[in-house]
Parts: structure tokens; sequence; C-alpha cells
């Protein structure tokens, strides 16, 4: 296939400094599978199949920027130095591979002090301090809780959100000392970030809440500081809930001028996913139809001119290229269909008519398969011969 004909989809997307392979990002992917906040082999092996799978971009899952900031004993964090040394671990081995390795940055806010999906995130209590799972104090930026069950957050107050402040910048430099070349503010689902922009989780009267510009303070003021430590050439991205839940009210229109006062800060793509304000993580207020967010993408990036990450049921590779084609987003992500299919990028490619889609998956992949091709064709034609 000529470059020319090449499909979006799997040509090269500049990224500042860097050129992702491709289009096919793998989105963060909580596992709860993490020690003290750090990585195991389950992470290497985890990411490393979609690095051998042909994607362009391979995020970590959800990483806090401090330890009260998990959702559950078992999330990942990267708020202490002897992290870096088995995060370095991990972008090695997705570098060397040919995906540019990324993490998204976080804090839970009032959603931390859980149990895992499996167990329906039921709050901790002393009861689980006996298998020493023991319920911690959480924060968020009003005095309400997630649900009727759940914990009472602590009100941040002014110097409390300094601090926390300080831990995204910090993170932000492990993540840079520990390899990484992308970074992503996740400012969604109802995490800490969303819960200052939303208005159903802030009712503050000072600085950081009231009207669209005081909620927003400390998502600016956090990308601001990360972007104090992350290098010029390297991009950053910010994730958000376009909209929020049921009875959400922060709107399209809000995201559209978050996303305009993030991209002055630094932010090179905005990732837009929906609701999670109240119930689970990633709650939609809308119908999950293939594409259900892609229309967020679209505005997002045609009013605050800025690349935009398009998620939510995209499976089909003929959909992704559409999307791409359309101008309605940059980029690609996908994650459940990835867990299914961890090869999905070089099925995608031979699916859009890629010559060399084999060239996406390692060597000793490729050679054998080759082969196997080879094969394939002599039998075809042996047994369909051509007439004469």
């Amino acid at each position: 296939m000529t470059t020319s004909a090449r499909p979006l989809l799997f040509t090269p997307i500049a990224l500042r400094s860097l050129s992702a392979r491709n289009r096919v990002v793998v989105s963060p992917m909580c596992q709860y599978e993490s020690d003290a906040g750090g990585p195991t082999d389950y992470h290497l092996v985890h990411l490393g199949q979609f690095a051998l799978g042909g994607a362009g971009i391979v995020f970590s899952e959800e990483t806090s920027v401090e330890e009260r900031g998990r959702m559950t004993w078992h999330c990942a964090g990267i708020y202490d130095d002897r992290h870096v040394p088995a995060y370095r671990r991990l972008t090695e081995f997705l570098s060397t591979h040919g995906a540019i390795p990324a993490m998204q940055i976080g804090h839970s806010g009032r959603k931390g002090a859980i149990s895992e999906p499996w167990h329906r995130y039921r709050p901790l209590t002393d009861a689980d301090a006996s298998a020493g799972r023991a319920p911690w104090p959480i924060v968020s930026a009003s005095a309400l809780p997630d649900s009727p069950i759940a914990q009472t957050p602590h009100s941040l107050d002014r110097s409390e959100i300094a601090v926390l402040v300080s831990h995204w910048r910090e993170a932000a430099q492990r993540a840079l000392d520990a390899g990484y070349r992308l970074l992503e503010v996740h400012a969604a689902h109802g995490y800490l970030l969303h819960q200052f922009l939303s208005p159903i989780a802030n009712e503050r009267d000072d600085g950081y809440g009231g009207d669209l510009a005081g909620r927003m303070r400390l998502c600016l003021e956090v990308i601001e500081a990360v972007r104090s430590v992350w290098p010029a050439e390297l991009p950053l991205f910010l994730r958000v809930s376009a909209v929020d839940g049921s009875n959400g009210r922060w709107t399209l229109d809000d995201t559209v001028a978050l996303a305009r006062a993030a991209r002055e800060r630094g932010i090179d793509v905005v990732t837009t996913s929906s609701g999670g304000i109240h119930g689970p993580g990633t709650a939609a207020p809308v119908v999950r139809v293939p594409g259900y967010h892609v229309p967020y993408a679209e505005r997002v990036r045609r009013e605050a001119e800025v690349k935009t990450l398009a998620v939510g049921l995209i499976t089909e590779p003929a959909h992704a290229e559409q999307i791409l084609q359309r101008g309605e987003a940059d980029l690609i992500g996908l994650a459940r269909e990835l867990l299914w299919n961890p090869h999905w990028p070089a099925h995608a490619a031979r699916a859009l008519g890629v010559d060399d889609y084999l060239a996406l998956l390692p060597r000793g992949y490729a050679w054998w398969l080759e082969r196997r091709e080879d094969i394939r064709r002599v039998t075809e034609a042996a047994r369909h011969p051509r007439a004469d």
C-alpha cells in the first residue's frame, strides 16, 4: 500500500517531539494488582502484550499522586521514589517494542477507601482492618459523600490544596525519571479534579468554587504544576468527563471552556469521556453505543482547537478509521477490546488493507506468520489453479 493511501489509523502522528507509530492508544485500565502502590510482574506482562500487539501509545492505569489518593489498597501510585525503578522496567520494555510509554496521574478524592469493583466498590470499614485493609480518611472539594453509604470526605482548605498541587508536580517528575514519555492529567470519572469541576461535588464559596472559573482553578493549577517539570518537548494529555452523570451540572460548554484554558497551559490532547460524578467511575449519562463519546471529541477538537482522543466502544477498524477521516478526533483509544484481543492493532491493519500489517508484531512473531501466509497462498493456488 502506498503512503498516500495508508489508513490514517496507521499513519504516524507527531506529538511535540514524539512520533507515535500509529493512532491506536491503549487507554488506562485499573487492574487492582499493585503492591503498596508499585507495579509488579503482572503489569509487565499485562502492558507488555499491548506493545507486542502493535499499539502506538500504551497507558499505564490511573496512578495516584499520593497514598491516600488511591481508590483501593491495590490501586497504582507514584508517590514514593521507590516506585521509580519498578516503573522504569515497564517503560523500557514498552519503548523497546515500539510503543510510547504513557501514564495517567490522578487522585480519587472522595472515591477512595473502597473495595474492588467485583466487590461492588463497597466502602471499607473497620471490619476490613483485620485483613490489613483498613479504611483511611479521604478528601474532596466539599464535605459531600460520594453515595449514601460512603465515607464523608474532609473538605480541603487552601493550604492543603497547595500541598496537593505539589504532589502532582512530584508525581510528574517521578514519571519522567521512570522513563515515561507521555503524561495525562486525570480530571474525569468523578475523581478529585472532577469533584472540584462539578457543582454536584463542589459547594465551596472560596476561590476554588462558585463560578466556572473558580471550579476550574485547581485543575488548571495542576496542569501548570505538571507542565513546569514535564519537558517542553514531551506531550501532555488531559482526560475529562465531557458531561456529568445523572442529574449532571457540568456541561459540554464547560468542557470546551476548560479545554481552551488547558490548551493555553500546555495540554496537547484532550480525552473526552463522560460521567462518574455519581456511581461507578465510568458511568455514562448517554446510551452506550459504539462511539458514544465521539461527538464530544469532535466538538472539543473543533471549538477548543486542540487534538482529541476518542473513546467509547470503538472496536471495529473501519469505524475507527471513519472517525479519523471525518476529522472527529486525532487518536483512537481502546480498553476492554484490547483485553480480549491484545493484537487488535495488527488485525485492524490487515482489515484496512495495510500490506505490512505483520510489521507491527515482533520479528519472532512476524517471521513465522509470514511463512504461514506463504503456505496458505500456495495451498489456495493449488486448490484453484488458473485456467490458461
